[in-house]
């Protein structure tokens, strides 16, 4: 597989990353088995890039990672998380925290959890209001010095939180959702990006698995499925957003390839600095993903998308609205 590299300072990753969160928490089916071996798939298939959190589970995502890591540490890039709070014994309840504080008590966990003394790539999660982004960044240039973390992310900042960023450490990449019915970063982010030097990571570039076709109903949800919150997956959203799925599926029909390569080819189109990655358990669907990258756009191509998925196509918020004011911060 062909690398992309975020930021300046030059983190080179696979083209195409693995997002790791649905392997244990807000997606039904926890099977650590087909977890694993999804993993060791993705690491044959030159997929090196793999994003956690400590939130997902909470802690267990980085847990299963960590036992994949042990004998492949070497081998692979590692992005892990934090800012998002959330009570073990109450799942549900979660807060945010930039602090110094607990950048520091943060990390030491990730490490511990993930069986390595180093991230590639550590994230703040989720601004945090409270917390001058001076100073959260500035505890995280700490953990550059001490050789605990390689380089520096933020997830769903705003321009102006990115600019102030930066002028405290340089930041390897932003990590927003993108993808063809979420296509607010170009309304600023990319440019943003670009100007500053920060690589972008697309999250959910499937429309958290809307844009592959398999849902066909809200029914096919499993009753613990997060998604069954999200605005664009509710009523008449619902039904709206398939008459854009039905539209995608037609034409990647036409061209002999599946409706989650042409949504992702569309994505790894935006440029070499935007290395998405889709999240799955499964190596069938990792497989599937992974064929994106054969999958080769012609500008024919790139302004039927665009009549297809223009800004704003998708019905109803990407979050409910309470997680929407955390977004873009």
């Amino acid at each position: 597989m062909k690398t992309r590299t975020l930021g300046r300072n030059g983190l080179t990753v696979s083209t195409l990353g693995l997002g790791c969160m649905g392997m244990s928490d807000f997606y039904s089916g926890r099977d650590d088995a087909e977890s694993m071996a999804t993993l060791e798939r993705a690491l044959a298939l030159g997929v090196t890039f793999f994003d956690t959190a400590e939130m997902y589970g909470p802690y267990t995502n980085e847990t299963l990672l960590g036992r994949f890591l042990v004998g492949r540490r070497a081998q692979v890039q590692v992005a892990t998380k934090f800012g998002i709070v959330r009570d073990p014994n109450d799942p549900t309840r979660r807060g945010l925290d930039g602090s110094a504080a607990n950048v520091r008590r943060s990390i030491e966990g990730s490490l511990k959890r993930l069986n390595t003394d180093y991230v590639d790539l550590y994230y703040l999660h989720r601004v945090d209001p409270n917390t001058p982004i001076e100073e959260t960044v500035g505890a995280m240039a700490a953990l550059v010095k001490e050789g605990k973390v390689r380089h520096l992310g933020l997830s769903e900042a705003s321009v102006e939180t990115l600019t102030r960023a930066c002028a405290v450490n340089p930041i390897a990449a932003l990590q927003t959702e993108y993808s063809l019915w979420s296509r607010d970063p170009e309304d600023g982010i990319l440019a943003a990006c670009r100007t500053l030097g920060v690589g972008f990571v697309p999250y959910s570039p499937l429309g958290r698995g809307f844009l592959t076709g398999q849902i066909k109903r809200f029914e096919d949800l499993a009753a613990d499925d997060y998604r069954r919150l999200s605005p664009r997956f509710q009523g008449e959203n619902f039904a709206k957003n398939l008459e854009l799925v039905a539209r995608l599926a037609a034409l990647a029909k036409a061209k002999g390839c599946t409706s989650s390569q042409l949504a992702l080819a569309w994505v790894l189109s935006r440029g070499p600095d935007v290395v998405p990655i889709p999240g799955t358990k499964r190596r069938t669907f990792l497989e599937d993903n992974v064929g994106a990258l054969a999958v080769t756009l012609s500008e024919a191509d790139l302004a039927r998308l665009d009549e297809v998925a223009p800004k704003g196509v998708a019905a109803g918020l990407r979050y409910p609205a309470a997680m929407m004011a955390s977004v873009n911060r």
